[in-house]
């Protein structure tokens, strides 16, 4: 499910159609890590502003950044769903069935920003960062130098999968 946030003035028409492709990307992460389960996922596009405070509210940092990412399901590895139905229940919806990853927050200026200042187009940027969050809502992280790595060769595969890439 997409969420965008209309309650502020500010323009988020970057020419992207946020939902399909986020559709299609998040996807594209689940066939990559073989999740074996329909998954749902919350998005919520905003700005630099709102972005800010979320962060300032949920990790005590007082800055804007490109995106945030709350999962709700613990992983003994990464992209490893062994056991969640038998460990971790609660993490499965009572209506839908679907296996709850948590939820994604990315900021619709970074986006654009980034895309600028890195070279390439606003699509790529919006699926980079979601196809970032979403490992981090199936178990990857990038605290290590070993974990940071493995996450970027990762992403390097989904967005190559997908024909997106910097050029």
């Amino acid at each position: 499910m997409i969420t965008v946030d209309t309650e502020r003035e500010y323009d988020l028409d970057l020419g992207l159609d946020y939902e399909a492709v986020a559709r299609q990307v998040c996807q594209a992460v689940l066939d990559h890590v073989d999740c074996p389960y329909e998954c749902q996922a919350e998005l919520l596009l905003t700005d630099d502003s709102a972005i800010r405070q979320i962060n300032r509210e949920t990790r005590e940092i007082d800055r804007a950044t490109d995106v945030l990412s709350f999962p709700m399901v613990f992983y003994h590895a990464p992209g490893d769903f062994s056991g969640i139905e038998e460990e971790q229940p609660e993490c499965f919806s009572p209506e839908s069935g679907c296996l709850c990853l948590g939820d994604m927050v990315i900021s619709l200026d970074k986006v654009r920003e980034q895309a600028e200042a890195y070279g390439h187009s606003v699509l790529r940027e919006y699926a980079f960062l979601l196809v970032h969050s979403m490992l981090h809502l199936c178990g990857y992280d990038h605290m290590e130098e070993s974990q940071q790595k493995e996450m970027e060769e990762q992403q390097r595969r989904i967005l190559d999968t997908l024909g997106i890439t910097r050029e």
